[in-house]
């Protein structure tokens, strides 16, 4: 069994060594651009080690998992042009390195990129391999549009923001796990056991981004506390605040909601104030736990012995912040 690290080493490797021979330049240079800005490659490595519970040589997968990781950096790169955002991992975007037509048709070139690497497997698992890795892009774009046409509604229900983040972001998770497993030929059962660990695993991080952008450490979380508050961003957190709130609660909420003139700490105090009295900090710490104890039921329920699955759950606690 490889560890983490290891398998984590192979996958840098891998992408580092990627060939980027056809032309234009231009076209390709920013797909070679995004790939070396790093990350923690949790999805290459995901299906790399669900791969790793049955067979032992994962490079004869490696394109597969490169597929993946390629896709998701795709999805970035088109979230950046979107938000119009400046830096991504610390340098900047594609569309200010060069602009916007090429950040489009990069994109648009890592994403046939992805699915030539992808189709580069078995012809016994073709169909099944594609039909997956198909039907998850086509789940991770309606995600992204429900992400976009929640910025416009006050009445975004829990149960809607639950399934816009299980496909925008947990669906590829657990595409990543499940194509592991069939690739290496592993049962039906523990390939399906496996996707649901996934798509738990991705919820619960998710909610806990969101508990972490308010009541995060800056020195740990990485980004300014505060941030979706800010923006507005329809979050579990703020889902639930305004269900809950009421009366004078419910008209201060809108009033910052609607606010354009205020100075920035002063909104996130007030609105995590109300978030406090609420108890919405409890409410979402819940939920991270219940499904973060459902993708520990789903891992168990895996038919390979627990030593082999120790490192999967183990990177499901980094991710988390977990010990066990």
């Amino acid at each position: 069994m490889y560890t983490n690290s290891e398998i984590l080493d192979l996958v840098n490797e891998a992408l580092a060594t990627m060939p980027y021979d056809r032309k234009p330049q231009r076209l390709y240079e920013p797909m070679k651009y995004v790939l070396s800005l790093g990350g923690k490659r949790i999805r290459p490595v995901l299906m790399l080690m669900a791969y790793n519970l049955y067979r032992e040589d994962v490079s004869r997968i490696m394109n597969n998992a490169l597929a993946i990781e390629t896709y998701h950096n795709y999805t970035l790169l088109h979230d950046d042009l979107m938000d119009r955002a400046d830096v991504r991992r610390g340098k900047p975007c594609v569309h200010k390195v060069w602009d916007d037509n090429t950040a489009i048709l990069s994109g648009d070139a890592m994403l046939v990129f992805s699915y030539r690497l992808m189709a580069d497997c078995p012809p016994e698992k073709l169909e099944q391999v594609m039909g997956l890795y198909t039907e998850t892009a086509l789940q991770i774009g309606e995600g992204q549009q429900y992400d976009m046409e929640f910025e416009t509604r006050n009445d975004v229900r829990e149960e809607e923001y639950i399934e816009m983040i299980r496909l925008k972001t947990s669906v590829l998770l657990a595409c990543a796990l499940k194509l592991g497993a069939v690739l290496a030929d592993a049962p039906q059962s523990d390939a399906d056991a496996l996707y649901a660990f996934g798509e738990k695993m991705g919820l619960a991080f998710q909610l806990q981004d969101d508990y972490l952008d308010v009541y995060g450490d800056f020195k740990v979380f990485g980004k300014k506390i505060g941030g979706d508050i800010l923006c507005n961003k329809k979050t579990f957190m703020l889902i639930n605040a305004l269900a809950k709130a009421d009366g004078k609660m419910r008209e201060e909420l809108e009033r910052w909601l609607e606010a354009t003139d205020y100075v920035p700490e002063d909104k996130v105090a007030a609105v995590t104030r109300i978030y406090n009295e609420l108890n919405i900090p409890q409410l979402a710490l819940d939920k991270i736990n219940s499904y973060f104890e459902e993708a520990k039921i789903a891992l168990e329920s895996v038919q390979v012995p627990d030593e082999k699955k120790a490192y999967l759950w183990e990177l499901a606690e980094q991710m988390l912040g977990r010990k066990s």
